[in-house]
């Protein structure tokens, strides 16, 4: 009878391989990429070096399409135009491409991806702007620095009537977009391995605000006023908001800085750029004062 039970009973070896949970590496690249889409592209980028599995999938097109504008080869047209833009270039590598700062427009303007949103951020500097006055030298002048994006400033010395205007025609993809002047009153230096703010030409902004305003070619209007009266700081100054309801024609936006009271003169203000962001990108800007 025992000998039956053994004939039954399966009998296993230690030899014998036991057989593997399956694991992450065994999903199908398809299925991982159906994840990765609802994750933000650092996400994924981590994530790619987890197996074989999740580097194949974060290669996958329609991952990063989903990531790009909607109009995102409107964007490559207007920033390109006239320039070779790589040819057969995969989404992903499209979407690295387009986080870069890339320069246009002469190199006046730079614009560039959000790497973690995949929204649109432009910077104009003060050369890309029309300044009243600023091939005069008795009142502006260029000066050099690392602290601009674009390597040099437009510092006022003294003048009657201060203006500052300039415009943009892009293909903002649909959403609302803050613009902002980034300015510093005072010129700063390094003194024995120290910033150090020189205030000598600044006077005149405590007399009157400063007036901002923008406007779109769709009718879209905003307008702010403020006194400059923290030297030494560079800060981005509010200027309005705008949305972009993501028309086929490039939206053209104006922007302005102006104090125009001929009563008194004013001076000792360097003039950076001028940015224009996404709304919910204040509250990095704010810390960055």
């Amino acid at each position: 009878m025992g000998s039956s039970f053994s004939v039954l009973i399966p009998q296993f070896s230690s030899t014998v391989t036991q057989q593997t949970h399956p694991s992450l590496g065994d999903l199908p690249e398809s299925c991982v990429a159906s994840v990765l889409v609802y994750m933000d592209p650092p996400q994924i980028c981590k994530l790619s070096m987890l197996n074989r599995a999740f580097r194949g999938a974060s290669s996958a097109d329609f991952v990063w399409e989903s990531k790009l504008p909607m109009n995102y080869t409107s964007i490559i047209q207007r920033v390109f135009a006239g320039r070779n833009f790589p040819a057969n270039l995969c989404k992903r590598d499209i979407y690295a491409k387009l986080c870069r700062p890339n320069s246009f427009d002469g190199g006046s303007k730079k614009v560039w991806l959000d790497k973690k949103t995949g929204r649109v951020c432009m910077s104009i500097s003060s050369s890309g702007l029309v300044i009243t006055g600023i091939d005069d030298r008795r009142y502006w002048s260029r000066i050099e620095t690392d602290e601009s994006r674009f390597k040099s400033v437009a510092y006022l010395q003294q003048i009657w009537w201060f203006e500052v205007d300039g415009e943009v025609d892009f293909p903002f993809p649909v959403g609302s977009y803050s613009i902002f002047f980034r300015l510093q009153v005072g010129r700063a230096s390094w003194r024995f391995g120290r910033r150090v703010c020189n205030s000598e030409h600044v006077h005149g902004w405590d007399r009157k605000p400063v007036r901002f305003q923008l406007s779109t070619s769709d009718g879209q209007q905003a307008t702010t006023q403020c006194y400059l009266n923290e030297p030494g700081i560079w800060k981005y100054h509010h200027v309005g908001d705008f949305v972009a309801t993501g028309s086929v024609e490039p939206m053209k936006v104006k922007y302005s800085l102006t104090q125009i009271d001929c009563t008194h003169t004013k001076g000792g203000l360097c003039v950076d750029s001028v940015l224009i962001c996404p709304v919910e990108f204040t509250e990095r800007l704010k810390q960055s004062f």
